[in-house]
């Protein structure tokens, strides 16, 4: 004997739950819609489309003609590339540890005693964000002057400078150039922190603080693992970020009279050898290791913290 079917009012009021779960998300995927749409064509104008025609210039050569991976070993034997990344990644690693920890812990300080001077310390930390990154390096030329900088003490005693050229010694460019990048960068992920801390239910705080937990358990075992997705988030862009690195190198080299190379950063190197040598065709394979790189960091970071993954 068969069973009769169940009318939709039936089977809504047999599984409501679910019903309601289903109608949520079939209702939010058009809302985020008028969000996305505007922001396509500048991805496509500005992202996909120099991303691949840059590709179509790194397998092929002057004449159009397919080379393979022959302008990838090329540019890879060229005595400059090595070094270019050596200093790239040891400034991405240096600014991308110093701006993890010192961001998620000025967050956590900052979120741990909201008040109004909480309010004024962002603010603070916010404001060199605001400089644009040649503005900021600007002014970090006239900060790594022994003869005039404010900080000259620093400069004569720990880092041994009696001369402007001896603060940008070879030595001394990854950290100096990961300084110049937290000066400018961590306020405002500081700020977005801050905006994630604030997500945290209160009452999982209250609940912590009545079982004894302190100041630091509750910011390192509760607040921590629950902003880890941004955290992740922070690490993929700002790596991203890093081993782009131009326009500081560049404008330090022509400060210094040419004792910083032209060719410091993996991206001063495309620089030249687009623009100095004609050699497109390079410059768009060394423009494709960096997207290969930040593509494998990404999906490193994705797969470790689950990124991406939904929170029942």
């Amino acid at each position: 004997m068969s069973l009769p079917a169940l009318t939709s009012r039936q089977a809504e009021a047999a599984h409501p739950r679910g019903l309601r779960a289903a109608r949520m998300r079939a209702r939010r995927v058009p809302r985020g819609l008028p969000f996305i749409v505007p922001y396509l064509p500048f991805l496509i104008a500005f992202g996909i489309a120099p991303m691949l025609y840059a590709l179509d210039l790194a397998f092929t050569n002057a004449n159009g003609g397919v080379t393979g991976f022959r302008n990838f070993t090329r540019t890879f034997t060229d005595y400059r590339f090595v070094p270019a990344f050596n200093h790239i990644l040891l400034y991405t690693g240096v600014w991308l540890g110093t701006l993890i920890v010192f961001v998620v812990g000025l967050a956590l300080l900052l979120h741990g005693r909201a008040n109004r001077t909480s309010s004024a310390f962002r603010f603070l930390f916010y404001m060199p964000g605001a400089l644009a990154g040649a503005a900021s390096v600007l002014v970090w030329l006239f900060m790594l002057d022994p003869a005039v900088s404010p900080g000259s003490f620093l400069l004569r005693h720990v880092l041994g400078a009696q001369l402007f050229v001896q603060s940008i010694a070879p030595g001394n460019l990854p950290f100096v150039f990961a300084m110049i990048a937290f000066w400018t960068g961590a306020g405002g992920w500081i700020v977005v922190m801050y905006g994630a801390l604030n997500t945290i239910p209160h009452e999982l705080e209250e609940a912590a603080r009545i079982d004894g937990a302190g100041p630091f358990t509750i910011a390192l075992r509760l607040k921590l693992p629950l902003i880890r997705k941004w955290v992740a988030y922070m690490a993929i862009l700002s790596f991203a970020t890093g081993t782009q690195l131009f326009i500081e190198p560049q404008l330090v080299n022509e400060a210094s009279l040419g004792m910083v190379p032209d060719t410091w950063s993996s991206n001063q190197l495309a620089y030249q050898l687009a623009f100095r040598y004609g050699d497109f065709n390079g410059a768009a394979a060394i423009a494709a290791d960096l997207l290969v790189i930040g593509l494998l960091a990404a999906v490193l970071i994705v797969t470790r913290t689950g990124l991406f993954g939904r929170e029942d």
